[in-house]
């Protein structure tokens, strides 16, 4: 699958190549610490809100909804992340500009923890949890990677069979919803965290189609200009364009 002929890393969009190198950096820094036995997650990391009863670093603070997606726990948790960003990042940011594709991932990012605060309100109260990562605002690329181009084929594992991206989109939700809510409690994966994200970007894509932007739809209009050249190929929903 490639939506745009040159990958490298001096023609990757500002934002993706930005992003990766934040999460590189950031990473490392926290490796190299916890050999001097310090975590950054103690101050970074997103807690369960009613820790700050507790006191203390290893607590609740207000930045930590946007600080907890440039955390990883460890090099693959990483390298997962990222290799999705870098997979759908550079095909979405180029078709809506950087941005509305900062702006996306943001929002993304912070709506997990959003819903993510929401499922320990009611299942924690005030007991003692965090959460790092950036897959919530990955869930939400995947889930703007599927509505621009929902034709476009993508392969799940354990079924050897390309399908749409829309398929493959919904399918991964399900399963989200599905552990999240049975037997998945020891899986040490924030699932509604996940779905969170999907559900932020699906959101801003809805009030962006009702804003003063060029509408989303499905199909292509005989007037529509060739900026969208390298993407005439895919039965896809038009771009938000940059104001």
């Amino acid at each position: 699958m490639a939506l745009i002929n040159n990958n490298s890393w001096s023609q990757m969009p500002p934002v993706t190549k930005n992003l990766l190198l934040i999460n590189l950096v950031v990473w490392a820094f926290n490796a190299l610490a916890q050999r001097f036995g310090t975590d950054l997650t103690a101050w970074l990391g997103l807690f369960n809100w009613g820790c700050s009863a507790f006191r203390g670093s290893w607590s609740f603070h207000l930045w930590q909804p946007f600080t907890y997606m440039f955390l990883h726990a460890n090099f693959w948790h990483f390298f997962c992340n990222m290799f999705a960003v870098w997979m759908f990042g550079v095909a979405i940011e180029r078709q809506w500009g950087s941005k509305k594709f900062l702006t996306y991932y943001m929002v993304c990012g912070v709506g997990a923890a959003l819903v993510q605060e929401l499922v320990w309100m009611f299942t924690l109260g005030s007991g003692m949890s965090v959460t790092i990562g950036a897959s919530g605002a990955v869930f939400g690329i995947l889930f703007a990677f599927g509505w621009l181009f929902p034709e476009v084929k993508m392969f799940l594992l354990f079924i050897p069979i390309p399908i749409p991206s829309r398929w493959f989109v919904a399918l991964y939700a399900l399963f989200e919803l599905f552990a999240g809510i049975y037997g998945a409690t020891g899986d040490n994966v924030a699932h509604f965290a996940h779905l969170g994200g999907m559900l932020f970007g699906w959101l801003l894509l809805l009030y962006w189609m009702k804003g003063p932007h060029r509408p989303l739809r499905r199909h292509r209009d005989d007037d529509d200009d060739d900026d969208d050249e390298p993407y005439r190929r895919y039965h896809y929903q038009a771009p938000v364009n940059d104001d």
